[in-house]
């Protein structure tokens, strides 16, 4: 039964360790997948408007918008969960795990593909957005906010905006949620280190022309 698969994967996989009843009755995550499978079965039956209600219902319940022709494999995990949405083509693989925040959304109005597939064992941090019919690979790690527009390969961590592999520094663990192992891989935080470096040398220089004018 696919409830119980969701259940034990979260038990397994979320470091507070919820028991079952807690995991079934209080896991926002594991409650839209399930809405989801209603949704999707009546979506590709052609009853495209019950499909849309049920869907609906479940962002009303869950704060998790999943398209109903949204794909999903197995044992997906959606951590908090508040905030995320899957675009209509968007595509899932198995055993995915991802945090509040996360869109999977297209960066067009055209018809056809126009959403992620995402590949199995991926880790999607929070506020990641990844746009457009990219494929990101088995096993890639996606850090928080990052802002995803192109491929990810098998197995690779990306950070920042647009987003790309942390220099020489990949993730060695692949169940962080953020993709980042020390704060000095911040492609943000890079940038800022070196305003502020621009900055001291600049009031070092009025400093020393002042003492000079004096």
């Amino acid at each position: 039964m696919e409830l119980l698969e969701l259940a034990r994967n979260i038990r397994a996989r979320d470091p507070a360790k919820p028991n079952w009843p807690e995991t079934i009755l209080c896991y926002a995550g594991l409650h839209a997948v399930v809405w989801h499978r209603m949704a999707h079965a009546l979506w590709r039956g052609g009853m495209r408007a019950p499909a849309r209600c049920i869907s609906h219902l479940s962002r009303f319940l869950t704060g998790i918008e999943i398209h109903p022709g949204a794909k999903i494999g197995r044992r997906l995990f959606i951590d908090h969960g508040m905030g995320v949405v899957f675009g209509e083509t968007a595509e899932v693989g198995d055993d995915v795990y991802m945090y509040h925040g996360v869109t999977l959304g297209g960066l067009t109005t055209a018809t056809g593909k126009r959403h992620p597939t995402i590949g199995n064992g991926v880790t999607i941090g929070a506020g990641a957005k990844v746009l457009g019919p990219i494929t990101v690979g088995d096993g890639a790690r996606i850090g928080a906010n990052a802002v995803v527009v192109r491929n990810v390969p098998a197995d690779q961590t990306v950070v920042g905006i647009p987003a790309r592999p942390p220099g020489d520094d990949p993730c060695s663990d692949p169940g962080i949620g953020y993709g980042l192992t020390r704060p000095e891989a911040d492609p943000v935080g890079e940038q800022l280190a070196a305003l502020r470096a621009e900055v001291a040398l600049l009031r070092a220089e009025v400093a020393q022309r002042e003492r000079v004018g004096s």
